[in-house]
């Protein structure tokens, strides 16, 4: 599988309540908000070997199609974890359910053709160490699939998530933060980003500081 020694915490992440409300909230919002079908496109067209940061409770498993070899699914939050493993049981394709942190993947480099980041990249401790990470173990040409929280374009409400998340988001939400550059984050990373939309979740509900994403896909340069 291509897993390496890391210094990681097997618990480097603990957030058990918020764990607890996550896991209903996101099983809620999967019909509701729309959320499936976001899944379904983030994943669609994957092959080959990949990795998925931040696995959650492993919803994005029902989606991924048949050319998937195999799924290393990194969870470092304890509850989550076993509720991946759970999901990864009732998967079409093979997915290991793996403790670790996206700060340091506990796996070799250029091991993988693709990596899946989904709702993850806003709660990491360390957004640029993070995407260095995927950059290191994807193979060259290898694809990153993102679909995440964003910085809204309106001055007004980029200024409000700027305030929610230097306070009170970022301690109530397991890390989130509702306002990151993530497209710039990418780039700066060293991924060329191929295609990638802004949408909001859900479609037709009211403007709030988390309703702001982007769904897309960055490659690896191949030299």
């Amino acid at each position: 599988m291509g897993l390496r020694r890391s210094t990681v915490p097997r618990d480097a992440v603990h957030h058990p309540l918020f764990a607890r409300f996550y896991a209903r909230l996101s099983t809620a919002a999967e019909d509701r908000g729309g959320i499936a079908a976001h899944r379904e496109e983030l994943l669609a067209g994957l092959s080959g070997r990949v990795i998925e940061l931040g696995a959650g409770n492993g919803l994005n498993f029902a989606h991924y199609p048949g050319a998937v070899s195999e799924v290393v699914a990194i969870e470092p939050e304890r509850h989550l974890r076993r509720l991946a493993a759970e999901a990864a049981l009732r998967s079409e394709v093979p997915v290991d359910v793996v403790p670790g942190t996206a700060e340091a993947l506990p796996v070799k480099s250029e091991a993988f053709d693709a990596a899946v980041a989904s709702l993850v990249l806003c709660s990491v401790r360390d957004l640029p160490r993070a995407l260095r990470e995927v950059h290191r173990v994807l193979r060259p040409g290898g694809e990153l699939r993102f679909f995440e929280h964003v910085q809204a374009e309106g001055r007004a409400m980029a200024f409000t998530q700027q305030t929610l998340d230097r306070t009170v988001w970022p301690l109530l939400f397991g890390g989130c933060h509702t306002g990151r550059d993530t497209l710039a984050a990418v780039r700066a990373a060293g991924f060329e980003p191929a295609r990638y939309r802004r949408l909001r979740v859900p479609e037709g509900g009211p403007a709030l500081p988390v309703s702001f994403h982007v769904l897309g896909t960055a490659r690896k340069p191949r030299t």
